[in-house]
């Protein structure tokens, strides 16, 4: 999929939940709409972008929830 319109979903979906008190709790919002809603490979795709390209493009708010999704989605050792 695109990443453009990828970046583009998840700073919709961020804006939606930036209106939750606590900016942590916000994050933790949009990461858990990422893994309900979002297919595995547009999560490892949105991941792969932060963690590849600093996440260029997205709010500050869409980078940490994919950050919290890609805490969330990583193996346990």
């Amino acid at each position: 999929m695109n990443i453009d319109l990828l970046v583009k979903m998840v700073n919709e979906i961020s804006a939606f939940f930036a209106a939750e008190p606590a900016p942590g709790e916000a994050a933790q919002a949009v990461a858990q709409h990422l893994r309900r809603y979002w297919e595995p490979r547009m999560r490892r795709q949105i991941i792969a972008h932060v963690r590849d390209n600093g996440g260029a493009g997205l709010t500050d708010l869409a980078r940490r929830g994919v950050e919290a999704l890609a805490a969330a989605e990583a193996p346990s050792a």
